[in-house]
């Protein structure tokens, strides 16, 4: 009955059928998740579909489908990973162009594709920015080469933005890859060759220091080295072993042809079995994939040894399935009035932080330009001189404007009360403010979907309770809002943190490394991820069938990862909860009111231009 009530479940249901059937994969499980789309294995992940199923939403999970079903029918990950270069650049282009293979692949053998990729495709470079680019420096050279592969593979025409990109480049592309670029038509249909001929256009465009050593090469002289092995085998042994052999077959011949049999089949068994323990390919026809599926991909990044018992259980959900539009502008107005004393205290410290924003922002301008805002100041030039031309001035883009800012709130149980209440109010102002400054902010929460254990507990139990089964229980990862949606459609979803219920145990470490890759996924030049949290990850499932520190030890090797990689600043603010023995950059606070200083502290400091005033207003304390 619940799937009957959301209008979007029998489109979502049809897709993933069709998907199915287009990959050629029965046992494809599709969901729909506000992650980054993505295919790993047998699991596809599509952009998600709301209730109200606009246009863009439909038009790209269709294409998102189709883009990754021809991916999953066309490519083989083992041969591809035999030929991708380790360098970035060439690694890059390599991708593009496998990707525009397949898709040329499924416009050709199944045309009603190609529309819906187009789709995809066209929304994707305008959500970047493709058609205002005038530039080639400011075009990526791997997306032009792969749009360029996908336009002569069909000879279809790209939507704009793309086609803009694509010819910023083409002419360059062209000129240094031409003649190879000539053999397209005939590598299509087989990826080995195809990835030969991407090595080659990626040498022809300059990076073939990036390409790393040749992988036929390696395999020839693999080839010779087991040539040689098996005559140096073939060779008679010095110690005589072979004659005597030789004589006990002479002296009882059916015994030898016997034992000779025996021997045969014991060696070809483990000849077997060392190809299965060692992974080596015995027989493998030159061009074709491993035969040996790659190795599972961890689930954490930052630990491989971190595991966990099931995730067919874990949901990531926006605010607005988790609760009906009506219950969410009930829960937001009773989230006003409880906090409706501290509103004043929190509005005037973000329009401090406003203020400090925006006397960065309008700094700095350059004048006397052809186009932009029309520069009042010199308007007296032209009144005493009507052939005096107009000028204009352009405001100079400041460190902050191409920001997205992450808060990522504790959803758990000991939030409950006054502490997830201000939290909620100050991520709403906050996000207000920042957004009136340009920058983009996405507020996440992180809990379970149980106390003590969830289906993943009960999956244990009826398994027989196996040792040391990783993390058990469900995670709950929500999204509040988006960094592309405006704050005036996502300002009641912060209401159903009242929702009585909702809040449980915390899990601290895949919640950030979650948040750690949106963040990475985001375009924007510079990436801030904020943490709001009131205590240590606990869950009780997990800790009395693991080590104590478990979900600890996690959280710090995730802070350490995202330390490390430097892709995303990370500071943390802990409510009566020292959260200095984990993060580089964080801040203590005693008490739930002192939490919207803390963050438009925090913030602000991390725009200051002066690098020591930013560090006293943080107040940073090395973890320890």
């Amino acid at each position: 009955m619940a799937q009957s009530d959301n209008p979007a479940d029998p489109f979502k249901k049809a897709l993933a059928e069709a998907t199915k059937v287009m990959a050629d994969n029965p046992d494809l499980t599709v969901s729909y998740s506000v992650d980054p789309a993505g295919l790993s294995g047998d699991a596809m992940r599509l952009p998600q579909v709301s209730r109200r199923m606009t246009r863009d939403e439909v038009l790209q999970a269709r294409g998102t489908a189709d883009a990754l079903a021809l991916r999953h029918k066309y490519h083989n990950e083992g041969l591809h990973a035999r030929y991708a270069p380790p360098g970035e650049m060439a690694r890059d282009l390599y991708e593009a162009m496998e990707t525009a293979r397949c898709e040329a692949m499924g416009a050709r053998d199944m045309p009603g594709t190609a529309g819906n990729i187009d789709a995809k495709i066209g929304a994707e470079a305008l959500r970047r920015g493709y058609d205002q680019i005038t530039d080639s420096s400011d075009a990526p050279l791997s997306v032009a080469a792969g749009y360029l592969i996908r336009h002569l593979a069909t000879g279809r025409d790209l939507p704009p933005g793309a086609q803009n990109v694509m010819e910023l480049w083409q002419g360059f592309i062209e000129d240094h890859a031409g003649g190879t670029l000539e053999d397209l038509q005939a590598k299509l249909s087989d990826q080995t060759e195809f990835a030969r001929f991407a090595r080659r256009i990626i040498e022809d465009l300059g990076y073939g220091d990036q390409l790393g050593d040749d992988p036929d090469a390696i395999d020839d002289e693999d080839q010779d080295d087991a040539e040689q092995d098996t005559e140096e085998e073939e060779q008679p042994d010095s110690t005589g072993e072979d004659d005597s052999d030789d004589a006990q077959a002479d002296a009882d011949p059916e015994q030898s042809q016997e034992e000779q049999q025996d021997e045969q089949q014991a060696q070809v068994s483990m000849e077997d079995m060392a190809d299965q323990d060692m992974g080596e390919e015995t027989e493998l026809p030159e061009g074709e994939a491993p035969l040996e599926p790659p190795a599972p991909q961890p689930i954490s990044e930052a630990d491989p040894d971190y595991a966990v018992y099931k995730t067919d259980f874990d949901e990531e959900i926006t605010a607005e399935d988790l609760a009906e539009p009506v219950e969410l502008e009930r829960l937001r107005a009773y989230l006003d009035q409880q906090l409706e004393p501290l509103k004043g205290a929190v509005s005037r410290l973000a329009n401090k932080l406003q203020r400090r924003l925006q006397a960065q922002q309008s700094r700095s301008w350059e004048f006397d330009r052809e186009e932009g805002i029309l520069d009042a100041g010199r308007l007296a030039r032209v009144v005493a001189n009507p052939t005096t031309p107009l000028s204009f001035k352009v405001e100079k883009d400041t460190e902050f404007r191409d920001t997205v800012v992450t808060l990522l709130l504790d959803n758990s149980g000991s939030m409950r009360g006054r502490p997830i209440s201000i939290a909620a109010i100050c991520a709403d102002v906050l996000a207000r403010t920042l957004e009136r400054c340009s920058v983009k902010v996405e507020i996440l929460g992180f809990t379970t979907r149980a106390w003590k254990g969830g289906q993943s507990r009960e999956s244990w139990l009826n398994e027989g309770r196996p040792q040391l089964p990783g993390r058990l229980n469900d995670l709950r990862h929500i999204i509040y809002k988006s960094a592309d949606a405006p704050m005036r459609r996502t300002r009641t979803n912060l209401g159903l943190m009242m929702k009585e219920g909702l809040l449980k145990e915390n899990i601290d470490g895949e919640a950030l490394e979650w948040a750690h890759r949106r963040l990475t996924a985001r375009r924007e030049a510079r990436k801030i991820l904020m943490v709001i949290s009131d205590g240590a990850p606990v869950d009780d499932s997990t800790l009395s069938v693991n080590p104590a520190n478990y979900l600890e030890k996690h959280l710090r090797d995730v802070i350490a990862m995202v330390e490390r990689r430097k892709q995303v600043e990370l500071l943390a603010i802990g409510i009566g909860h020292d959260v200095t023995r984990y993060y580089e950059r964080a801040v203590t606070i005693t008490d739930a009111d002192q939490l919207a200083g803390a963050m438009t502290e925090q913030l602000a400091a991390l725009f200051d231009s002066d690098p020591r005033a930013r560090a006293r207003v943080m107040g940073i304390r090395k973890a320890g």
